[in-house]
């Protein structure tokens, strides 16, 4: 069964934070949503969410995927952290997968994961002037290699239902999709 970690920070967004959680979790991956720190986390909105466990517990662990909801201040707190950051290069020196969405896609610039890559992100939270060896795309959802970001709020049913589809498949994907009734 795939593992995937969810870092959960004070001020993250909560509809993409619930999202991809309960959306894993349909698809029978190990979901751990670990805080930055002890207690409970306050998503941007003012929605309290608890944590399974706290990232330093998890420190060490492995895991298929390792995901960073946005929202502000929360990727701001995820940049801030060298425990996130040394996660992230560790995760990509081992080949497995990361995302992003929303403000997050500038964590993965801290740690120096996206040169030379193509991603997306919330509109003005990155700006390819600024980030020269970076392609900014706009599409809702953007996998380059074992990276995969994401644009926003709106875009965490598209982005959580790709990341099931590179942890467990397609048709796994197609399961869960169908359960959601999205299209009728």
């Amino acid at each position: 069964m795939p593992k995937a970690l969810i870092l959960l920070a004070q001020g993250c967004e909560e509809l993409e934070a619930v999202t991809v959680i309960d959306l894993l979790r349909r698809a029978r991956v190990e979901v751990v949503a670990a805080g930055l720190d002890d207690g409970a986390v306050t998503a941007c909105r003012g929605t309290v969410l608890v944590p399974d466990s706290t990232l330093e517990a998890q420190l060490g662990q492995t895991f298929d995927l390792v995901v960073l909801p946005g929202g502000l201040p929360g990727a701001r707190h995820l940049e801030e952290d060298p425990r996130v950051l040394h996660l992230l290069r560790c995760q990509a020196a081992a080949g497995r997968l990361i995302a992003a969405i929303c403000a997050a896609p500038k964590v993965l610039l801290a740690a120096g994961l996206l040169d030379d890559k193509r991603a997306t992100a919330y509109p003005g939270s990155l700006t390819a002037a600024d980030f020269p060896r970076l392609t900014l795309v706009t599409d809702s959802v953007v996998v380059d290699g074992r990276i995969v970001t994401s644009r926003g709020p709106g875009t965490a049913m598209d982005f959580a239902l790709c990341l099931i589809e590179l942890l467990v498949g397609e048709a796994c994907r197609q399961d869960v999709e169908s359960q959601l009734v999205r299209y009728q």
